[in-house]
């Protein structure tokens, strides 16, 4: 038998659904004029720690290693990317930024914080950046298990998240 959400869960999931909804409208809006789309920056994002191959890529960005494969062809065919066979392991692909992209993930970085509002307190972005990393940590974990692991939850392009 599932219990019915108490009635202030049901408005903060409805408040969390309407920000994100507002959010990727700001980052649309902002990436826009740099011809660049939110799936082509957390692609970016991920591959700015360094080179890897589309598989741990994928993971990192927890997308699947097809769909993100449609976005990296995109990237490569704009000069943002490269992808190199490596060179013990010839079926696997390694995807590295050039310095065209590392400027387009830099301009994509400025206009989406341009993007967002000036006037909040630096301590309640800390606070809440805080508090949405532990949620969605907590929706990694299966419905009805405890939380087992101390693996922080690693968010692309978002300090304090444990991105490699």
């Amino acid at each position: 038998m599932t219990t019915e959400p108490q009635p202030d869960l049901q408005a903060s999931y409805r408040l969390l659904s309407l920000a994100a909804r507002l959010v990727q409208r700001r980052q649309d809006d902002a990436l826009a004029p740099l011809g660049l789309t939110r799936a082509a920056v957390i692609a970016l994002d991920g591959i700015a720690t360094g080179p890897r191959n589309q598989e741990q890529l994928a993971a990192i960005v927890h997308v699947k290693s097809q769909t993100l494969g449609k976005v990296l062809t995109r990237l490569q065919d704009r000069g943002l990317l490269t992808r190199t066979r490596h060179p013990s392991d010839r079926r696997q692909l390694i995807v590295e930024l050039t310095s065209a992209g590392e400027a387009a993930l830099a301009a994509a970085r400025k206009a989406e914080i341009d993007a967002f509002p000036a006037d909040m307190d630096p301590e309640n972005w800390r606070i809440l950046q805080e508090e949405l990393a532990k949620f969605v940590a907590s929706l990694h974990t299966p419905h009805g298990a405890s939380e087992t692991s101390s693996e922080p939850t690693r968010l692309p392009g978002v300090p304090g998240t444990g991105t490699p």
